[in-house]
């Protein structure tokens, strides 16, 4: 059984072949490309590339597990970018002998089935953590911290795989008492 002190001694190593991983096969310079935002950018960061891989989600989940706030129960966020973070995440943490959950906040609320946005085995109180495959604005994490607290969870930590806002996003959560964490910048990722 590992702890979450063991991620974080090895997330050096993981962060590294991470960013090589994310060269390869999600950086996109042949833009212009529209993001979330509106922004136009000459360059496009497709994390779906690397985290819907199986080696990609690994080095994903590790990374995230080392730099995970202790007594986070749960970790997600707004769909589609974040659930195969989430997912993957939870599997190597079992994998670990740790427990975690993972959870996924629908854009918008089903009228069938279970209906709601919160979708996934959480209960409520536990604390939890907000992800996000690339972030420019922080709207998406905004968007998922408001949902999650409206239903009971304490949001105790935001993670970003990329950040590419300049300090944008880092401010926003700052500004929200939410601890903000990017893995990777544009600079790793030789975009800077």
């Amino acid at each position: 059984m590992q702890n979450l002190r063991d991620f974080q001694k090895n997330i050096s190593q993981s962060k590294t072949e991470l960013i090589a991983l994310m060269q390869e096969r999600s950086v996109l310079t042949d833009g212009p490309y529209t993001l979330r935002s509106g922004e136009l950018s000459n360059w496009y960061l497709d994390g779906r590339r690397t985290t819907m891989d199986g080696h990609g989600a690994t080095l994903v989940a590790r990374c995230v597990l080392g730099v995970l706030e202790p007594g986070v129960q749960a970790v997600g966020g707004m769909t589609m970018g974040a659930d195969p973070i989430a997912v993957g995440t939870a599997v190597v943490a079992h994998q670990a002998g740790l427990v975690m959950r993972a959870f996924s906040v629908r854009k918008e609320a089903k009228a069938h089935g279970m209906g709601g946005r919160i979708v996934g085995p959480l209960h409520r109180g536990e604390p939890v953590a907000v992800l996000e495959d690339t972030t420019t604005t922080g709207s998406a994490f905004l968007e998922s911290i408001i949902v999650m607290q409206d239903a009971g969870y304490p949001v105790v930590q935001a993670i970003a795989i990329a950040d590419r806002s300049n300090g944008v996003v880092a401010k926003r959560m700052d500004e929200h008492g939410i601890p903000y964490v990017a893995l990777i910048t544009p600079e790793d990722l030789l975009l800077g």
